[in-house]
C-alpha cells in the first residue's frame, strides 16, 4: 500500500486515547446517496473472546441498487483476512464515499469488565446487542435510509432478530451465523471493526504502567501461554490489572486468586457476633488487612522502594488511619 493510500485511512483515536475507559464512537463521513435511497446496512464485531484490550463493534451501508457493485469489491469475513489484506480493503471502502458509509463503536476493557461485576450485572451479549442496537439507531438518526439489517449472531439469532425487529419496525431484519461470510455489507463492516481494533491495540496508552510493545502479549486469548505469561508479569499484587486488559475474565480472577493480596474489609454495619465471626475466619485464613500494606514490616532493616504508583501521586505511608 502507497504512503498516498495510507492517507486516505488514517483514523484520528486521539478523543477515545483521552478517556479510554468507556466507550467511543468512530464516525465517518456519510455519503448523500445514503439519504435519499433505501440501503442495506451490516454489522460484525472483532475481539470478542480476548482478555484483552477492546471489543469493537463496526458498521457499513450501501445503497441496495449498488448491491452488485458490493460484490464485486472482493470483501470477506475479516478473520479470513491477512491485517495488510484488511487495510487495504479498507482503503477500497473509505474511497467509496459514492456509496458506502461506517462506523465503529470502541467499547473498552474497563467498560466491558465493570458492567460484567456491577452490582446489577450485564452480561457480554447484552453489551453486545446494546452496541449493535446503537449503530443502526446511530445510522437512521444520521438520515440514512436503513431499508435491511444483516448482523453476524451472537447468543440465540432467532431471538437476537426479534429483539431487533421489535426495536426497528419496518426495517428487514436478518440475524444469522457466519454472516460476515455470506453478505457483502457485513464482510465491510467486519473488516471496519477489525481494523478498527488493529489500530487501537498498537497505539493503546498505558496510564498505569510504561507501555509495553505490542507483541508481548501475544494473541490476547486466554489459551495463549505467551498471553498468560505477559498477565502474570504485569499483575500488582494489591491494585491488580492495567485497564487494558478485561479484569472480569475468569484468567485474571484465577491469577488474582494465587497472586494477589489477600484483604480483609472491614464491616462497620456487623453486630459483634458476625463481626467476631469474621475476625476468626480472617486468623484462620491468615488475612491482612488493607492498612497494612501501608506500613512498614516490622523489624524491616531497610526502607522499601515504594511501587510506581504511590511515587507518582506523592503518596506517603502511613501506620494509623
Amino acid at each position: 500500500m502507497s504512503e498516498e493510500e495510507r492517507s486516505d485511512t488514517e483514523l484520528d483515536l486521539s478523543e477515545f486515547h483521552a478517556d479510554n475507559t468507556g466507550k467511543y464512537r468512530y464516525e465517518w463521513p456519510i455519503p448523500e446517496v445514503t439519504k435519499n435511497e433505501p440501503c442495506c446496512l451490516g454489522i460484525d464485531e472483532a475481539g470478542r473472546g480476548p482478555v484483552l484490550g477492546p471489543m469493537v463493534y463496526g458498521t457499513a451501508w450501501c445503497p441496495l441498487s449498488m448491491n452488485k457493485r458490493l460484490a464485486e469489491m472482493g470483501f470477506a469475513d475479516s478473520k479470513t483476512l491477512k491485517e495488510e489484506q484488511r487495510e487495504e480493503l479498507l482503503t477500497v471502502i473509505c474511497k467509496a464515499t459514492d456509496m458506502i458509509g461506517w462506523s465503529t463503536e470502541i467499547i473498552s476493557p474497563n467498560y466491558i469488565s465493570t458492567q460484567m461485576l456491577k452490582r446489577t450485572k450485564c452480561s457480554l451479549n447484552v453489551i453486545s446487542h446494546t452496541s449493535a442496537a446503537d449503530l443502526i439507531q446511530y445510522a437512521i438518526d444520521c438520515g440514512v435510509q436503513v431499508s435491511e439489517v444483516y448482523v453476524d449472531t451472537v447468543g440465540t439469532a432467532s431471538k437476537y432478530e426479534e429483539m431487533l425487529s421489535q426495536k426497528f419496525p419496518g426495517v428487514k431484519v436478518t440475524v444469522s451465523a457466519k454472516a460476515d461470510a455470506k453478505f457483502p455489507i457485513v464482510s465491510a463492516a467486519s473488516i471496519c471493526a477489525k481494523v478498527m481494533r488493529d489500530r487501537v491495540l498498537k497505539s493503546w496508552r498505558f496510564n498505569e504502567m510504561p507501555t509495553f510493545p505490542s507483541n508481548a502479549y501475544g494473541s490476547g486469548y486466554p489459551s495463549d501461554p505467551n498471553t498468560k505469561e505477559w498477565l502474570a508479569s504485569c499483575l500488582q499484587p494489591v491494585f491488580g490489572f492495567t485497564q487494558f486488559i478485561r479484569f472480569s475474565w475468569s484468567t485474571c480472577d484465577n491469577l488474582m486468586d494465587g497472586r494477589g493480596a489477600a484483604v480483609e474489609w472491614d464491616d462497620d454495619g456487623e453486630d459483634e457476633e458476625n463481626a467476631e465471626s469474621s475476625k476468626t475466619k480472617a486468623a484462620a485464613k491468615n488475612t491482612k488487612k488493607l492498612t497494612q500494606f501501608f506500613a512498614p514490616p516490622a523489624g524491616a532493616a531497610k526502607k522499601i522502594k515504594p511501587h510506581r504508583f504511590f511515587d507518582e501521586r506523592r503518596l506517603q505511608p502511613v501506620s494509623t488511619l
